[in-house]
């Protein structure tokens, strides 16, 4: 039989799912856009799915030509997995060092895969990192998670062990994930809301004073104003770069690559925020990082240096960096102000409101803004 897939189709393809190419064999596109061959094979009477490789590196004709290998094999009695698994499998540490690199891409900052790879270091690589992948089973697993009970690291670590297995499982080294099969062996970990500490709004424009006569860097006191007047994240203000900035329009576009939600995300720049800019200009000449590091010019601020700022002023036991978001938001809500355009000012999709699906309420959020950098720039209060 013809298969149905052609390469042109597949490289067209984006959709996540399962793509049929006749025969047994299929394209299955990740979520995240990877593509991998898996086979549905009939072995002994029972069905079995094997995995045979990623595409592009493994071509169309080559699983084609695997597919009919392992069919002609199972049709005289053989096994194919019993070939398999006598292949040259990886170690985890392997796998998971592969798991990274394709998954690297897709991560928010540079901050979430240097936490990755701490996590796997500390508490993987220690127990199962010279195991062969396909030995890695439930005993295995959960000789590292239990441990680590029902923590933050502890779903973290499980997270990574998952990815990692199911690296393992695209590429046909293993035919299911071991991870799911422990769910039950493990305490449940209770849900937890992560509330950034804030300062209640009317205090952020005296703490801001405050700051602004510190002995800070220029780039960190500038950077932790700019963070408050725009309602933006840390990460996404110490990574701000001027080509980013419209100074003509009052609007910093945020590339989708850098939001949390993968959508690009304007925003408008209320008076005092371009006064910040126009301070900060000489740091690095209009290029590069707007708030770059006073010792590394060419790297932005890092993300404890705000922090470090709230500390030695004395403001760090009361709020967070990120927490002035949420002083910000009380602040919409004590104020009147709508819902959906607070939401929008924080990047906030909020399910079932279509209003910021269809528009990012750009010239609505303006006003919002304007005003609030009006009282926070009063160190005396509303």
């Amino acid at each position: 039989m013809r298969g149905r897939l052609t390469p042109n189709q597949i490289n067209a393809l984006r959709k996540p799912g399962r793509y049929g190419d006749g025969d047994t064999l299929f394209l299955v596109v990740a979520p995240r856009g990877s593509k991998s061959w898996v086979q549905r094979l009939t072995i002994h009477g029972r069905r079995h799915d094997i995995g045979l490789g990623g595409y592009p590196l493994v071509t169309l004709a080559e699983a084609r030509d695997t597919a009919l290998a392992n069919r002609r094999l199972a049709r005289k009695g053989g096994d194919p997995l019993s070939r398999k698994h006598t292949a040259n499998v990886p170690t985890f540490r392997d796998a998971a060092a592969a798991t990274y690199e394709a998954n690297q891409s897709g991560w928010r900052s540079d901050k979430v895969a240097k936490n990755w790879r701490q996590r796997l270091e500390r508490h993987v690589l220690p127990k199962l990192g010279q195991v062969p992948v396909n030995c890695v089973g439930r005993e295995e697993v959960l000789r590292v998670l239990v441990p680590l009970g029902t923590t933050e690291t502890g779903r973290k670590v499980k997270t990574i062990i998952r990815q990692t297995i199911g690296w393992a499982v695209a590429n046909g080294y293993v035919e299911g994930n071991v991870v799911d099969a422990v769910k039950g062996a493990l305490p449940k970990q209770a849900a937890t809301t992560n509330h950034h500490r804030a300062l209640p709004h009317a205090k952020v424009a005296a703490s801001l004073h405050v700051i602004e006569a510190s002995a800070a860097s220029l780039a960190a006191k500038s950077c932790l104003r700019f963070v408050v007047l725009t309602a933006a994240r840390s990460g996404q203000a110490r990574g701000a770069t001027w080509e980013e900035i419209n100074v003509d329009d009052r609007v910093w576009t945020i590339s989708a690559s850098r939001m949390k939600a993968a959508t690009p995300h304007r925003v408008p720049l209320p008076d005092a925020a371009l006064a910040v800019l126009e301070a900060v200009s000489p740091l690095s000449g209009d290029e590069g990082f707007v708030f770059p590091s006073p010792s590394r010019p060419a790297k932005p601020l890092s993300d404890m240096t705000l922090t470090k700022v709230l500390r030695d002023n004395g403001l760090a036991e009361r709020c967070t960096v990120d927490g002035f978001r949420r002083s910000f938001r009380e602040w919409c809500a004590d104020t009147g102000k709508p819902k959906e355009i607070a939401e929008a000012a924080l990047a906030h999709i909020v399910r079932g409101e279509g209003a910021y699906a269809r528009s990012d309420d750009l010239d609505r959020r303006r006003v919002v803004m304007d005003a609030w950098a009006g009282d926070v720039c009063n160190p005396h209060g509303s």
